[in-house]
């Protein structure tokens, strides 16, 4: 066990590797309580760096033999780390066997080898291989593998592993073996085996370069009728790979495995690929929409790193946004170009740039802010966080903005070029792309641009427009800042793209000219700002317009404009950028929200949103032309966590009801359109999980969710009935599920049967059984009485702490989730907390390190939350034994109480109301919206 030792790992401290490993010889006998694995390595020393001893990493294995040359050796260890003086001299490569036993059964970190359903998996990102054998663990050491498994055949009858199958039989004993050959050399976090009862689903495909290939997904028994559109999306994903960016599938076969126990998403092994179940099985009656999109991503993700992060992979674990963040960006692609038209393109971005706010905004806003290339950490498995996945896809995206589509695959295929079979760095990836690009205004700034690596922050952009009528001009003046980070006191300017436009009295957007440019230009135009401040003066504009800002998202800033309501009222109406007409939508909803926050304690009023704002939506609603699923976005108001976001001081129960009586407002003053609308999208046919069809049954279910609420409050008994209708009627799991979630969010008598009967129809069902843990941990609550379901619910018998998927879908959906439930005056939801973080650190630390996420923004709470708070997570601070994942975070969380504290009371003492909280963009609450992993 690792815990307990404190070493910090820092960027600059990188050294290249004192060997190379050419080849690795894997034999391993399978056993569930005693795995034995052969290890037979090509070793030689790196002549660039002064003779050392070898040091090979480990963690928890048994050391049965080690030899050298085929003799015994003298060895030692230094805790984990087993250390050999006496290696040859020079550099002539050399042999080295290690031999070494593992308990896969009892190793509930998931990491290494482990065992799910009585099969055996790998995960060996970031440091797991070590826990396999001892090695030299680390990203750039890359080798060529050749594995052989041999395990019991009734028992195991699949046996996989990286590479090639080049040989297979039967061993005495009714025992087998499988020899596997990865032609590529790879760092060791991509290595992986499976073996056990498994069925596949395949599919033989020819690619452009007319080479043929198999493609395989691998499920248990009784899975195979779910894994069709996980087929279908890994050959799209084949196919586009090889369309957009030129990058052919280079392995005669493709392998995805799914298992139910798996501590993150999916897992990149070349051409074995790992993944969670809830990426791989989907099927209309158990799965949603979202799960079929999510499927659909992953799966793209996964096979996309087949050459961004195997083929070209990082350096060191600093570089993890060059495998990451550049993955990400072409999973979105890959997801936009497949949903087809502009719209469900626009939609698919909008959700981008919401889960990005979600979760990423608040990250760099807390403790555990960092850059998109880390500085340092303590357990690199907490830097696998929205900064490195997210914020760095971000980055990626702002290349293309920059050096155009045609310009990025310039610079993809220099990248390539350059670096196939390489282990490098995101510098190497600026410079291609610049390289590439040498006339691009990246090229031309490309230092400065590349302090998106090094700088962690969320950039603020702030906006002031001017119109001089006898000019015919407009002035936009842009400023940027940045706030202190964690040991970042002060940040240097970005360089940041802005799209922008202006739209006209007549909500056309008005052709675009400076007053250094010779001829206007249609649509929208790229300001890029470097500069602390800049202003651009706009020429022939005969009337004052509207500025559309930001337009696309194209940086990740916060925009800061002073609108009036009326500009965003057009803007919602006319923006020709499906983002920025969804952006005004959200600003004019937070705005109120904020301004009830702020209100005297108590005094909510029971109609917040002003009737000009429920026209808009009541516009859009109804509008002939627009997409239902656009429509459910921009009717659907800021939530909770978002609203917090913004404001120096949190009051959790505040925001609550302030929430509370916006959506009740909005589900009655609009019942005649939700009725309308539920009336005009319920029916969308045979089951697709087309963008079309999908926004149809989105649109429908927001509405009927809407019309319980408004049924609930009122007393009436229609929509209840219907919802529970619908429910049992449905015949697919989006309709079932929105129907179910209607009753339970409006808190009527008939969610207790609905909630029953769902448990009757898919207690057997585990991703579905998974919603209804979920939904029960997410539901509103209502005095109080959320925490002690919850409680009652880890009492299950289908619960288990144990299984990842299950322990999120509770105990995160409840603490990460659930806000108002969560942050009770009574501190119980803290508690809580605090027992299932230290229960789960005992188990899985990686888990339990993401569940003590929750506390992140605690020092921003008003008391008495705030106090409570901190002495929960000084309680987790305090266990001797802490792993390092956990203790890294608590640490930092009970390190930055001093920045909250201060910043709190600074607000509490500027407002003129001692417990009104202030909105972090003060004097005006008009800061962007946002959206989340794990």
């Amino acid at each position: 066990m690792r815990e307990g030792h404190n070493t910090v790992t820092r960027r600059q401290d990188y050294a290249p590797p004192a060997f190379w490993i050419d080849s690795v010889h894997l034999t391993f006998d399978l056993d569930p309580t005693k795995t034995r694995v052969l290890n037979k390595m090509v070793l030689r020393r790196n002549p660039d760096v002064p003779a050392q001893p070898l040091r090979l990493d480990g963690d928890e294995l048994n050391l049965a033999r080690v030899m050298l040359a085929g003799q015994g050796c003298s060895f030692r260890m230094e805790g984990e780390t087993l250390v050999l003086e006496n290696v040859p001299e020079g550099t002539e490569p050399f042999e080295l066997e290690v031999f070494t036993t593992c308990n896969p059964e009892k190793n509930s970190k998931l990491m290494g080898l482990f065992m799910s359903g009585g099969d055996f998996f790998t995960q060996c990102e970031a440091e797991g291989f070590r826990r396999i054998t001892y090695f030299l663990d680390r990203p750039d050491v890359m080798a060529t593998y050749t594995v052989t498994l041999r395990a019991d055949k009734a028992r195991y009858p699949v046996l996989l592993s990286n590479g090639n199958l080049v040989d297979e039989g039967d061993l005495e004993g009714g025992r087998h073996f499988a020899t596997w050959h990865d032609p590529f050399k790879k760092p060791s976090y991509l290595f992986a085996v499976v073996a056990g009862q498994l069925v596949a689903r395949e599919q033989r495909i020819t690619t452009r370069a007319g080479r043929e290939h198999l493609l395989q997904v691998y499920v248990r028994p009784g899975d195979l009728d779910q894994t069709e559109h996980a087929m279908n999306s890994l050959i799209h994903s084949v196919l586009w790979d090889e369309a957009r960016f030129g990058l052919a599938l280079d392995l005669d076969r493709f392998m995805v495995v799914a298992t139910s126990d798996f501590n993150a998403g999916a897992m990149e092994n070349k051409g074995l690929n790992i993944f969670n179940t809830k990426y791989v099985l989907a099927k209309a009656s158990t799965a949603t929409d979202a799960d079929f999109d999510a499927v659909e991503s992953v799966i793209g993700h996964e096979y996309f790193h087949n050459w961004t992060g195997d083929r070209v992979t990082c350096r060191d674990w600093f570089q993890l946004s060059l495998k990451e963040g550049l993955t990400v960006f072409r999973d979105q692609e890959f997801s936009q170009d497949l949903a087809g038209t502009p719209s469900a393109r626009a939609v698919k971005r909008i959700q981008d740039v919401i889960n990005l706010r979600a979760a990423q905004f608040p990250e760099d806003a807390g403790p555990m802010a960092h850059p998109v290339r880390p500085d340092e950490y303590l357990e690199i498995s907490n830097f696998y966080t929205t900064t490195i996945y997210e914020k760095g896809a971000e980055v990626v995206r702002m290349y293309q903005t920059l050096v155009g589509r045609d310009g990025f695959r310039k610079g993809m295929d220099l990248y390539f070029q350059r670096h196939d079979g390489q282990a490098v760095t995101c510098d190497d990836f600026a410079a291609a792309m610049a390289d590439a690009n040498p006339d691009s205004e990246l090229a031309r700034l490309l230092p400065q641009f590349k302090r998106w690596y090094s700088q962690a922050g969320t950039p603020v952009v702030k906006a002031q427009g001017q119109y001089n009528a006898a000019a015919r001009t407009y002035t936009l003046t842009l400023s940027q800042s940045c706030a202190a980070t964690p040991g970042q006191p002060h940040k240097e300017p970005f360089v940041i793209p802005v799209r922008m436009g202006l739209v006209g009295a007549d909500g056309r957007d008005l052709p675009l000219q400076l007053d250094h440019w010779q001829r206007p230009v249609e649509g929208s135009h790229t300001l890029v700002l470097t500069e602390p401040t800049a202003t651009y003066t706009f020429v022939g504009v005969d009337s004052e317009p509207v500025p559309s800002l930001l337009r696309g998202f194209s940086a990740p800033v916060d925009l800061e404009w002073e609108a009036t309501p009326e500009q965003l009222l057009h803007l919602l109406a006319n923006d020709s950028d499906p983002f920025s007409r969804w952006e005004a939508g959200q600003r004019l909803a937070l705005r109120t929200a904020i301004e009830q926050i702020a209100a005297s304690a108590g005094a909510t009023s029971a109609a917040p949103l002003n009737d000009a704002y429920l026209a808009a939506l009541r516009t859009v609603l109804r509008h002939p032309d627009l997409d239902a699923a656009f429509k459910a976005l921009v009717l659907t108001l800021p939530d909770e966590d978002y609203i917090a976001d913004q404001l120096d001081v949190v009051d959790p129960q505040r925001i609550h009801a302030v929430c509370d009586a916006m959506a009740l407002q909005l589900a009655t003053a609009l019942q005649a359109d939700w009725a309308w609308a539920f009336d005009e999208h319920q029916h969308t046919g045979a089951y697709s999980p087309d963008p079309v069809s999908a926004g149809r049954r989105e649109l429908a279910g927001l509405a009927l969710h809407q019309l319980c609420l408004a049924a609930t409050h009122g007393g009436e008994v229609v929509w209840p009935g219907r919802a529970y209708q619908r429910f049992k009627d449905a015949g697919n799991m989006t309709d079932r599920l929105n129907a179910l979630s209607a009753l339970v969010g409006s808190g009527h008598d008939l969610a207790g049967r609905a909630l029953q009967r769902y448990y009757e129809l898919f207690r057997h069902e585990p991703l579905a059984l998974d919603k209804w843990f979920s939904l029960q941990a997410r539901a509103p609550d209502r005095g109080g009485n959320v925490l002690p379901q919850v409680r009652a619910l880890l009492k299950h018998p289908d619960f288990s702490l144990r299984t990842p998927n299950r322990a999120r879908s509770l105990v995160f959906g409840f603490c990460h989730g659930n806000p108002a439930a969560f942050h009770r005056a009574d501190a119980a939801g803290y508690a809580f907390w605090a027992d299932r973080v230290l229960e789960l650190d005992a188990i899985n630390p990686q888990v339990a390190a993401r569940l003590a996420r929750a506390m992140d923004s605690w020092a921003r709470l008003a008391e008495p939350y705030r106090s409570a708070a901190r002495e929960a997570i000084a309680r987790v601070a305090a266990k001797p034994s802490l792993s390092n994942d956990v203790r890294e975070v608590v640490t930092r969380a009970l390190a930055d109480h001093g920045n909250g504290e201060a910043a709190a009371a600074k607000a509490l003492a500027d407002s003129p109301e001692a417990d009104a909280p202030e909105a972090r963009t003060a004097p005006t609450p008009d800061t962007l919206m946002r959206d989340q992993q794990q």
